[in-house]
């Protein structure tokens, strides 16, 4: 097990000790386009509830007032017309209740269209939140990877610092030039220039960390970075939680519901109807009776859009080349998928050769370094050989510290990759 502190040590510019995990949780509660996603989630979750509304039966009332003209009766030719009183005030009202009781399956089908609308939503926004947490990731092992290189140039400055004192006592004697003094001095101006570097650097990340978690300071890593997985097994997480495979797979349903409803107006619609009527006053009696009339009825009714018959052809053909289209792209996400474990487990397995190269690299360059302090202390070597050893140093230990944050990387590549980050 790899730890964030074996990876890059406490952020030196960091007063807090909270876990990375913690920071991704905080994240989730603050970030703006997260919560956008989520009210996206609430909306499609509405328009679920929606779709089921039309299980339920419809029921109609409609309650009308009117004032009646006298009607005029003619033959058909138009003559011999005479008025037909009619009572001025009429009133109807009108409850009628439906239900579909079958609809080729279009109404069911309309339902896991919805479903599946609020599952796309969701894994939506699990992809938007993967993409915040690794450049926050991104941001928080590229602060500790610029605090362990500021320890490197500071430890750097000290020792070269140390060297100065030593070498100032051997010009005093006699034993050295004072070229070697400026060519020193010169070296710790460029350390110096190269620590206010880092250190700019690390100001501008830790802002970013600083607004995306609301807080002064950006928190120190602490926590356990996870196991080391075989590629394997980085691919079974990955085909089981990746977002983008989710939304392609459940874009291929959509398609397959969308081309069922298509196939669904084909069908004639059948619903059961009962309806409660009151009218007055009787107009089609002459002359007309000034009293109310009440009746209910109760039936089947059979409705079929006689123009599905040369539509729905097309319709369906559309519908079918769209769910051609989506399970190509389901297909393409999965080698997308596959290559991109592939490639990230490579540079998470190497990560750790590297790193053990270099710290060798180190532990060499620190025993040439030292060897030739030795002769250069007896007189053996020039200035010029003192400074190449520490340059040597200096570029072999950053270099650690990099490899060191490449693991973190690494891992949370994968895991960005695989959706469990």
């Amino acid at each position: 097990m790899l730890s964030a502190i074996a990876l890059g040590g406490v952020c030196a510019s960091a007063q807090t000790t909270m876990p990375l995990r913690w920071m991704f949780e905080r994240a989730d509660s603050l970030n703006t386009s997260l919560q956008a996603s989520r009210l996206s989630v609430e909306s499609a979750r509405s328009g679920e509830s929606v779709a089921r509304n039309a299980y339920l039966p419809s029921v109609d009332v409609s309650l009308s007032l009117n004032y009646y003209g006298d009607g005029y009766i003619m033959d058909r030719n138009f003559s011999n017309g005479f008025t037909a009183e009619i009572p001025s005030f009429g009133n109807n009202f009108k409850l009628e209740v439906s239900q579909v009781i079958f609809a080729g399956g279009a109404i069911s089908h309309g339902v896991s269209l919805a479903k599946l609308g609020t599952e796309m939503a969701t894994f939506e926004a699990d992809k938007n939140r993967n993409e915040v947490r690794f450049l926050m990731a991104g941001d928080y092992i590229e602060l500790c990877k610029l605090s362990g290189q500021l320890k490197v140039v500071d430890a750097n400055i000290d020792h070269a610092r140390q060297v100065k004192v030593r070498m100032e006592a051997r010009v005093e004697n006699g034993v050295a030039l004072k070229t070697d003094l400026t060519r020193l001095d010169l070296l710790i101006e460029n350390l110096s220039y190269s620590r206010l570097q880092i250190e700019s650097a690390i100001q501008i990340v830790s802002q970013e960390l600083c607004n995306a978690l609301k807080m002064q300071t950006p928190p120190a890593p602490v926590e356990d970075i996870g196991p080391f997985l075989l590629e394997e097994d980085w691919m079974e997480i990955a085909f089981e939680n990746a977002p983008g495979l989710k939304l392609a797979d459940a874009a291929v349903q959509m398609s397959a519901h969308k081309e069922k409803i298509a196939r669904a107006g084909r069908l004639p619609q059948i619903a059961l109807f009962a309806g409660e009527y009151l009218d007055g006053p009787i107009v089609i009696d002459i002359p007309a009776i000034d009293k109310n009339f009440n009746y209910w009825a109760v039936g089947v009714g059979i409705r079929y859009n006689l123009a599905n018959l040369y539509k729905s052809p097309k319709t369906i053909r559309q519908s079918h080349l769209e769910w051609q289209s989506a399970q190509a792209q389901l297909d393409v996400a999965r080698e997308q998928i596959t290559l991109a474990i592939g490639a990230a487990s490579t540079d998470y397995r190497n990560a750790f050769t590297l790193l053990d190269t270099k710290t060798r690299s180190v532990a060499l360059a620190q025993e040439s370094y030292d060897l030739v302090c030795f002769r250069y202390e007896e007189g053996l070597v020039t200035v010029t050989d003192l400074l190449d050893a520490s340059s040597q140093l200096l570029d072999a230990q950053i270099q650690e510290v990099n490899a060191r944050m490449n693991i973190a990387y690494n891992y949370y590549k994968l895991q960005y990759i695989a959706g469990t980050i």
